[in-house]
């Protein structure tokens, strides 16, 4: 679907139509496909498309243009986006393949292991989240050690394990050396081919998704360009311009915290007070005054936060800098009627609790975090 995936060298269906995915580009070969079947696939960031509607096998015969035309701008409601859904933007029509069986395959970081992972089921396609959930014994692992790569008596057994014998063994063990060096080449956190499919003598990924990681694309340009921003929410991509790390989630308790862990400590205890957080903002270590600033006016603008938690530990990121960030964005703004809870611990934290007393604003400054998080879950109506 996307020249990184010809890298990794390994077929896929014949490219028949696309609306602008491919580095926004758009072709048309339907006129010239000598297939009978052909799919068509809503492009979104999301898994679970079949299931929702947003994959159609159709004879070619049919009206394709007409279900692209039905398909695109819809909202698609998937397992993976949320019960607000996602709106398709583009359409990928491929040809359609002859196979006996499907299979899953990813390769991912495995951080826990310190590994590369493979992981693989006989049994791909859709269903493939039940097939995990209900009999995991059909789901089969492998860890890839970094230093040695991947050794063939291993792999071997790997395909084994799928029932794989004779000659699609070693076409096997070469795709996972071709993803196994694509991830590691370029900075892949995910690689999941669902389905790949195979006729006794070769596979075809029928379908694929690659996750990079965020950190890496700096030296990554040709696969940074291929980024979507309407697939991601106009938030997170605001907050990345100043350097901040943005999740959206769906509580109702906005936080703004330094430093990751602090930030997944911060909404632990929002939901042990009976809450729930409504993103996940980390300012980091040393964000400007405008940082500060952006990243209040970002959970400000979520429409589901019914109250503010700001929790900071300062180290490098000062007091004072979160305080006057804060401040300037209530002053401007002069309509928030949601409550602020604020607490400061660290760096010029005098400093910081004077411009919040001199401010006259309705901010409720708590030095401890668990009284603090339960003051806002209180002050919010969540418990």
């Amino acid at each position: 679907m996307f020249k990184e995936q010809k890298v990794i060298d390994i077929p896929e269906p014949i490219a028949l139509f696309a609306t602008g995915c491919l580095k926004n580009k758009s072709f048309n070969l339907l006129n010239d496909y000598q297939g009978n079947v052909c799919v068509v696939k809503a492009q979104i960031h999301a898994g679970g498309r079949g299931k929702a509607g947003g994959v159609k096998v159709l004879d070619k015969t049919k009206n394709v243009m007409q279900v692209v035309d039905s398909m695109m701008g819809m909202q698609l409601h998937t397992v993976q986006t949320g019960p607000e859904g996602k709106k398709v933007h583009n359409i990928y029509i491929e040809g359609g393949v002859s196979f006996d069986q499907e299979y899953y395959l990813s390769v991912l970081l495995d951080r826990a292991s310190e590994t590369i992972s493979f992981i693989a089921s006989a049994e791909g396609g859709v269903d493939i989240e039940e097939v995990s959930e209900k009999h995991p014994e059909k789901i089969f692992k492998m860890f890839v050690n970094i230093k040695t790569g991947i050794i063939e008596n291993e792999a071997q057994n790997f395909a084994s394990m799928l029932g794989f014998s004779g000659q699609i063994v070693e076409q096997y063990i070469k795709l996972l050396d071709r993803l196994y060096r694509f991830a590691s080449n370029n900075d892949a956190l995910q690689i999941e081919m669902n389905p790949l499919v195979s006729d006794g003598q070769k596979f075809t990924a029928l379908d694929a998704k690659i996750s990079f990681d965020d950190n890496a694309l700096y030296r990554q340009k040709e696969i940074r360009a291929l980024r979507d921003l309407d697939e991601e929410d106009p938030k997170e991509v605001e907050a990345t311009k100043f350097g901040l790390n943005y999740v959206k989630m769906n509580g109702s308790i906005g936080c703004m915290v330094n430093g990751a862990g602090l930030a997944m400590a911060t909404m632990d205890i929002i939901k042990y007070h009976g809450s729930s957080p409504a993103n996940f903002l980390d300012v980091g270590g040393g964000a400007t005054l405008e940082a500060v600033s952006e990243a209040f006016r970002i959970v400000m603008a979520d429409q589901g936060v019914k109250g503010i938690l700001v929790n900071i530990f300062g180290g490098i990121m000062r007091c004072d800098i979160i305080a006057q960030g804060v401040v300037n964005t209530l002053k401007d703004t002069k309509s928030l009627n949601i409550p602020v809870v604020m607490r400061l611990v660290g760096t010029n934290v005098e400093l910081g609790k004077e411009i919040i007393r001199k401010s006259g604003l309705n901010i409720h400054y708590v030095p401890e975090l668990e009284n603090a998080s339960k003051k806002i879950v209180e002050l919010a109506g969540g418990k």
